[in-house]
């Protein structure tokens, strides 16, 4: 069953504490961005568009208006940035085998430590990470110390090189599509997901906020958003149900959502990650600017 919700937190973070550490004396994402008052960096995770080739989608999504892309391989990095377009997030390891399972920590380390090189080398802010799968044989109080011990031991090279790892609270609901949930998925509490940064107690440790997952195992968007800006170090769209268009065929009202990620003060990113199913998928993506862009 997912954790109970923890009780706000009553103090604010102390000019020492992790949410300090990185950068400015405000507590701000490590990398600077767009100003409170002034729409959103958005950004194109590129799965979602294959079989579009991804230099096809960077030439749409600049003519659009978009900043970045992510969620396309490490090849297409160079082409991308000469573009004039930037590298949001990189990927390490997969959702499936995470930091819960201690059998999988050499190999989450060295993909994260990768990850976050490929950041440095290409001026993106963040690299992905996941909890991994329930395991059998694995408790909840373990895999939860699992998880922390390793991204203790991957934090420190974090901040050494001024990246996010920022980790992904997904749905485990859906069971329609491999993509659209995640049965199974141990991070599927978004209360779960921030008691886990608390405890890494780092400045390069965030929440990945995806907002259709939180949508679907929580609702109340913009509450828990509210609630947990501090640790918010990425966002992701999708409409529900189905993972498509923001359109009005869904239920997730997403201006008032956009207004109050800006009114936090967030200065990240924001990512299109919807599974489009109308014709044209360049006209949903402007759509989606369009729609977030306020």
């Amino acid at each position: 069953m997912p954790a109970q919700p923890p009780p706000p937190s009553k103090t604010q973070p102390s000019e020492t504490s992790p949410q300090k550490r990185l950068s400015g004396a405000d507590g701000s994402s490590p990398i600077a961005g767009s100003q409170p008052n002034q729409p959103l960096r958005q950004s194109i995770m590129g799965w979602c568009f294959k079989p579009m080739p991804v230099m096809t989608l960077a030439a749409e999504a600049k003519k659009i208006g978009y900043v970045a892309l992510e969620g396309v391989g490490a090849e297409h990095y160079p082409a991308i940035k000469e573009m004039g377009l930037e590298i949001s997030l990189v990927g390490s390891h997969g959702f499936q085998k995470g930091p819960l399972d201690r059998a999988n920590h050499k190999a989450v380390e060295e993909s994260l430590r990768k990850g976050i090189d490929l950041a440095v080398k290409f001026g993106a802010p963040s690299v992905i990470t996941f909890t991994g799968m329930r395991t059998a044989g694995i408790t909840e109080e373990a895999a939860f110390q699992n998880c922390v011990e390793c991204w203790k031991r991957v934090t420190p090279y974090a901040e050494q090189h001024n990246v996010q790892i920022v980790l992904e609270h997904l749905n485990s609901v859906d069971d329609s599509h491999p993509m659209k949930g995640h049965p199974g998925y141990w991070g599927d509490d978004i209360h779960r997901c921030v008691d886990l940064i608390r405890a890494v107690d780092s400045p390069a440790m965030k929440l990945l906020f995806d907002i259709y997952h939180v949508q679907i195992m929580h609702g109340d968007v913009i509450r828990h958003l509210r609630r947990y800006h501090e640790f918010v170090g990425h966002y992701h769209t999708a409409g529900n149900p189905g993972r498509g268009e923001l359109d009005f065929n869904q239920e997730i009202n997403y201006p008032p959502i956009i207004r109050a990620i800006r009114e936090t003060g967030y200065t990240g990113y924001l990512a299109q990650e919807f599974i489009p199913t109308h014709p044209d998928p360049i006209a949903s993506l402007s759509q989606a600017f369009t729609l977030c862009n306020t």
